[in-house]
């Protein structure tokens, strides 16, 4: 049995920990307020993790760590995204653990084709830009040998404990009361969506199979759906009739971002939802045999975690 320090206690951070206890390891989630599931095997504990010489005693001895963190803000990254990066990768450097960063696709910048890990990180965006940084620096580390790295790539989350992602609470809460969904672009563009059960269990295996070392994978994703085809399955599977499905105004958008940081950033990646946004996983599956959850048992799945959410 192993000790695994998980740092962020989101959905992400969340599943990661589950799936590393049920295959017998220990869990410390390290977080600033000590929060986290409250189930036996996970050990939590508040804690700085910008702090790297605090984060060093919390890892000291541990087999791996996991980046699950996620500053407040799309506006704030570059203020907090690189010294807690930084404090990471000096992490693993000093205790040895194997460091694996759950990332996601923006620093692959605008594409046209169906993305896989062979992509170049071209983003331009400031956002993108930093991903790709993160990724660049672990691997620098990882080739000299001061590190072990490896880094998960997903596309926006479902599921249960999701967040405020686009198909969570901006959107289950109203599909479930019968009331309309809009979409930030066209609700009829294929996007592929990952289910959060299967980051937690990719990142689980990333950590502790040594062929995942100095990659990087996306987790294992369904083929594309329309949002709109998602809110139809969402609603068949709750015995709801077809929902209302728009999508706000470009326009619009760029009106209220002048007043609302967290909408002005998300016109850097608004390209993701204007075409067709497509994983190769396809890798993840060759390698380690993971496979996206069937999408109708995400569905049934999700669909029911939010339901109890609500009640």
């Amino acid at each position: 049995m192993d000790r695994h320090v998980i740092v962020g206690a989101g959905a992400v951070g969340t599943h990661t920990a589950r799936h590393l206890v049920a295959a017998g390891h220990e869990v410390r989630i390290v977080t600033r307020s000590g929060s986290g599931p409250t189930e036996p095997g996970i050990e939590r504990v508040a804690a700085d993790a910008a702090d790297p010489t605090a984060l060093a005693r919390l890892v000291d001895g541990a087999a791996a760590l996991y980046n699950c963190a996620n500053p407040n803000g799309y506006h704030q990254w570059a203020r907090d995204w690189p010294p807690l990066a930084a404090s990471l990768l000096s992490t693993a450097e000093a205790t040895g653990a194997v460091l694996v960063t759950m990332s996601n696709l923006y620093g692959y910048g605008p594409v046209e084709e169906p993305m896989t890990e062979r992509l170049p990180l071209a983003a331009t965006g400031t956002k993108g830009r930093i991903r790709a940084q993160m990724w660049t620096d672990a691997l620098a580390a990882h080739e000299a040998g001061r590190a072990r790295v490896t880094e998960a790539r997903a596309s926006d989350f479902f599921g249960p404990d999701g967040g405020n992602d686009h198909l969570g609470q901006r959107f289950m809460p109203k599909l479930l009361a019968g009331k309309k969904v809009s979409h930030i672009a066209s609700p009829d563009v294929p996007h592929a969506w990952t289910y959060l059960p299967d980051v937690g269990r990719t990142l689980a295996v990333l950590g502790t199979d040594e062929r995942a070392w100095g990659t990087a994978w996306h987790v294992p994703t369904n083929p594309p759906r329309t949002y709109r085809q998602m809110a139809e399955a969402m609603a068949t599977e709750a015995g709801l009739p077809s929902p209302k499905v728009g999508s706000i105004p470009h326009l619009a958008m760029r009106a209220l971002g002048v007043a609302m940081p967290m909408i002005r950033e998300l016109e850097e990646t608004r390209h993701q939802f204007t075409g067709p946004w497509i994983v190769d996983s396809s890798a993840a599956a060759q390698t380690f045999d993971l496979h996206p959850t069937p999408l109708d048992e995400a569905v049934t799945e999700t669909v029911a975690w939010w339901q109890a959410d609500r009640s």
